[in-house]
């Protein structure tokens, strides 16, 4: 059976798959993700993916999603949520498993997997974009990585007579700012919302300011990359039953839409990238 293997690096949990040709999830070893060093960071990635036992002689490809800057040649140049920099995870890799290796931003990797399998494959391109602590984002077309558009986070965007990125203002972590320059502290985007559904005046009146800059953000990114619907997932989107009809308001005529895969988009965007460049497309 061919295989490949993908893997899903995240700043808690490492994750190694035998993925096939159908995108069957055939094995998979979860591992906690080693922070603070680079040479223990790598040997975890080993050790998770040798768990997979001989399944690991039938891959024809390696590639994987990272939290972070990644260059052409899958060399990492920084993993803040993990602490370490510097890193040449596709190298690594490839000599330590003598298999073509690849590793490209997770945002990249998610959205291949909604580009390739399930709900939103039938879209002619997508980009997708995750709000948790910061604000990420991708773009596919045809089921492929376009341009490289995942600092899309870092547009910035006028508010109240001053320039911030957009994700200082918007991402869960922003959110806190962005209460606080209205004078309401908050602990985190979850207590935020708690605070809007209870009609909190000073909670409504950041609220809308949110709504109104996520907006503009969405109409920016439409106008510049034109895809058929942006597919959101992220923590902030715990709360999408509370904000996501006055946000698709916001943001017309851009279309937004729910992950379909979840927690699983990684891991198999990152499968889709390897069967991609072990066929050579």
């Amino acid at each position: 059976m061919e295989l490949v293997l993908a893997l899903d690096i995240g700043g808690t949990n490492t994750r190694a798959a035998l993925v096939d040709r159908d995108y069957n999830i055939k094995a998979v070893e979860i591992r906690p993700t080693i922070r603070g060093d680079k040479e223990a960071f790598l040997a975890n990635i080993r050790s998770t993916v040798e768990l997979l036992g001989d399944g690991i002689k039938e891959v024809k490809a390696i590639a994987g999603g990272v939290p972070g800057r990644v260059r052409h040649d899958g060399y990492v140049y920084a993993l803040p949520n993990v602490g370490v920099s510097e890193i040449p995870i596709a190298s690594y890799l490839e000599e330590t498993f003598e298999r073509p290796s690849y590793i490209i931003n997770d945002a990249e990797a998610a959205v291949l997997g909604e580009a390739n399998i399930g709900t939103w494959k039938s879209l002619s391109s997508i980009m997708f974009v995750t709000v948790s602590t910061g604000v990420g984002a991708a773009l596919a077309r045809g089921g492929r990585l376009v341009s490289s558009s995942y600092e899309a986070g870092h547009s910035v965007l006028p508010y109240e007579g001053k320039l911030y990125e957009f994700e200082h203002l918007c991402s869960g972590e922003g959110l806190r700012r962005l209460a606080h320059l209205n004078g309401l502290t908050i602990d985190s985007a979850r207590a935020f919302f708690g605070l809007v559904s209870e009609k909190d005046e000073r909670a409504l009146k950041t609220y809308r300011d949110w709504i109104a800059l996520f907006g503009k953000w969405f109409r920016m990114m439409d106008e510049a990359f034109a895809p058929e619907a942006f597919v959101l997932t992220g923590g902030v989107m715990k709360s999408a039953a509370l904000f996501l009809d006055d946000l698709r308001e916001a943001a017309r005529p851009a279309r937004l839409e729910k992950c379909a895969l979840g927690e699983e988009a990684g891991l198999l965007g990152a499968a889709a990238y390897a069967w991609q460049k072990a066929e050579g497309k």
